[in-house]
């Protein structure tokens, strides 16, 4: 059995049921400390499911160790998705004070409070935003103020939930910096969630390929072989997330419609 101790995250024979509906079974997985990890998986595999589970959101079965024995560990969560009011006069700046300051923000701010928010802002690129309303935000601006509120928390833990949905290929590029950059700077442990097998190959150390229960899991570089994406995904896995990542061989992907288009590969 893995050492909880010598890991950031450790699930051991993890379940859930939603519904009647079984959509975790006997996940059994590790995160190891410092590393950015991964977790793939197509549509309706549990992947969010798990980090809920993680965030003591969703009920399960099993047991989840988190950090270690010398003390609390600090958890930042950015969600794939964040339902608001986009009408509310909320500035960036009010949303990063809201949390750190006891008098209502319609009242001012308070000038460290200020000057903190607008350094946190200035780290993920968003300095510029500090008085923007919320609601105005496009989708990659909306995830940099909410990766800087994950941030904000000093987190021994950074969960994010399909970072790159709804962000073009240049916002999601310099995204991925950010949470590189921000990892070897604060020494966090980072986990993401997401479709994106490109990202994974090129920024992920580790990877936990996850449908319903895990299929494979380890370094990136040795873990995503043909075999183990084809079981997690199946076989109708695409051609461009394959050209994305030259080590792993094309014949992954057998159905008619590919054979077609790609005669030779």
């Amino acid at each position: 059995m893995t050492n909880p101790l010598a890991s950031a995250v450790v699930f051991e024979d993890v379940s859930v049921s939603l519904g009647g509906v079984r959509v975790l079974e006997n996940v059994s997985a590790t995160v190891p400390h410092g590393l950015a990890t991964a977790i793939i998986g197509p549509n309706g595999a549990g992947k969010t499911t798990l980090l809920l589970s993680m965030l003591g959101q969703v009920e399960y079965s099993g047991r989840i160790h988190i950090g270690n024995s010398t003390g609390p560990t600090q958890i930042g969560y950015v969600p794939q998705r964040l339902d608001f009011d986009r009408g509310m006069p909320m500035t960036v700046l009010d949303a990063m004070a809201m949390s750190r300051q006891r008098k209502p923000i319609w009242l001012g701010t308070n000038k460290q409070i200020r000057n903190d928010a607008v350094q946190l802002l200035r780290q993920v690129e968003a300095e510029h935003l500090v008085g923007r309303r919320v609601g105005a935000l496009s989708g990659g601006e909306l995830q940099r103020l909410l990766l800087a509120l994950a941030i904000q928390q000093q987190p021994d833990v950074l969960i994010l939930d399909e970072p790159s949905s709804g962000i073009d290929v240049v916002g999601g590029n310099l995204l991925c910096e950010l949470l590189d950059k921000l990892r070897k700077e604060r020494g966090f442990t980072q986990i993401i969630v997401t479709h994106d097998l490109s990202m994974v190959t090129h920024r992920a150390d580790y990877v936990i390929c996850l449908n319903r229960k895990v299929l494979g899991q380890g370094p990136t570089s040795t873990t995503l072989t043909a075999d183990v994406l084809a079981a997690t995904f199946g076989i109708h896995l695409g051609m461009a997330d394959l050209h994305a990542m030259p080590h792993i061989p094309s014949q992954v992907c057998t159905c008619p419609q590919h054979r077609q288009e790609h005669p030779h590969g």
